[in-house]
């Protein structure tokens, strides 16, 4: 079965670069989407292996995501220039991984496959 991944980002560069790189992996990328609301609607539909989140949608923050997903025991992380994520978007996002805005293809497949438990492909 191919692992999903969720891509919630509202910057449109930036969500098709993080695409990129999932997909060149082998990876399914839902979405990607730039804010809570479609997030939400597409959970309704469909659960993903894991989910990278930015913390700030357009002055929203991704908080009700992050919530729905630790609901479903689905991990994620966040891809955020923030320090400290859960000064902005509360508790539920501290201690998980960042890989920081802008992200390399290492940094960013290394956490999947963390969050996921599986190997880098031979």
């Amino acid at each position: 079965m191919q692992k999903s991944v969720l891509i919630v980002e509202d910057e449109f560069l930036i969500a098709m670069d993080l695409a990129r790189m999932i997909e060149g992996d082998g990876w399914k990328v839902i979405g990607p989407v730039p804010s809570v609301p479609a997030a939400l609607r597409l959970l309704q539909d469909e659960l993903p292996t894991v989910a990278m989140l930015d913390v700030n949608l357009g002055g929203e923050v991704v908080t009700p995501v992050a919530e729905k997903l630790r609901a479903h025991n689905i991990p994620f992380a966040i891809a955020s220039a923030y320090d400290k994520p859960e000064n902005v978007g509360g508790a539920i996002l501290a201690g998980v991984p960042n890989v920081g805005k802008p992200t390399n293809e290492r940094r960013l497949l290394e956490t999947l496959r963390l969050l996921t438990g599986s190997e880098a492909p031979r």
